[in-house]
């Protein structure tokens, strides 16, 4: 079975109607790395938010499995309990909440349990050293005055902390300079097991690099229209998406 199935998703813009998503499939298996490419406009972040169910966008027929089960129609909060994980392409910024609060309050809202708060904190505290994030940030408001790459750096120590099943990474890499590639892409590979997935969405091919891909998919006008290795992202970083787009 496999941990993500997308059986002929179609989505429109929940503002005017229009159709985003055209009858786009895909399978993700435990264990794999999926990167989805694509000029802009092609459905690549509409895809990301209609898995968390964004009321921005209105799925018109097609299914979600995860695990097997459907999950269209669950709550975003819901989906993130099943084990699903985003970061956002543009990290919002949240006055009057501390990184370590919030860390505490996402860690809380998807576990069975009460988080041991000592164990928890020394986690927290390997998990900044090892992204190279000073851990006064701790104690900042989440976001607010963070730099492009702190923001970043935050998204995957999110994704560290929560350890969910998949994770959907939005254009992490944006705006990045190449020292805050390595160390996101050194958290992505801290995350990466047998047991997990990865579903990596991007314009560049600098943060996969170091990272080991099992498939690469092109997306054009709401369609998966093309499927290779890795080789076929350093294909569209040399040679672009005319050979894809009809």
């Amino acid at each position: 079975m496999s941990l993500l199935e997308i059986k002929d998703l179609k989505t429109n813009a929940q503002d005017d109607g229009s159709a985003i998503l055209k009858g786009l499939n895909l399978k993700i298996n435990k264990g794999e790395v999926h990167v989805i490419m694509g000029p802009n406009g092609s459905g690549k972040s509409t895809l990301a938010n209609t898995l968390f169910n964004n009321p921005r966008y209105k799925i018109s027929d097609g299914e979600i499995l995860f695990e097997g089960e459907k999950i269209n129609d669950l709550k975003t909060s819901e989906i993130a309990k099943k084990g699903l994980f985003m970061s956002f392409q543009n990290p919002e910024s949240v006055a009057g909440i501390t990184l370590a609060h919030f860390l505490k309050t996402i860690k809380n809202s998807v576990s069975d349990e009460r988080v041991n708060l000592f164990l928890f904190s020394k986690e927290v505290a390997e998990k900044m050293h090892e992204l190279d994030m000073d851990p006064y940030y701790l104690n900042r408001e989440l976001n607010v005055g963070f730099s492009g790459g702190e923001k970043k750096k935050n998204e995957i120590l999110q994704m560290l902390i929560l350890n969910p099943k998949l994770a959907i990474l939005d254009e992490t890499d944006s705006g990045l300079d190449v020292d805050a590639i390595k160390t996101v892409s050194k958290g992505i590979n801290m995350f990466k097991n047998d047991d997990n997935a990865l579903l990596i969405i991007t314009h560049s091919t600098k943060i996969l690099k170091s990272l080991k891909v099992d498939y690469v998919h092109i997306l054009v006008d709401g369609k998966i229209v093309y499927t290779g290795d890795a080789s076929l992202a350093k294909e569209i970083d040399e040679n672009g998406y005319a050979n894809y787009i009809k």
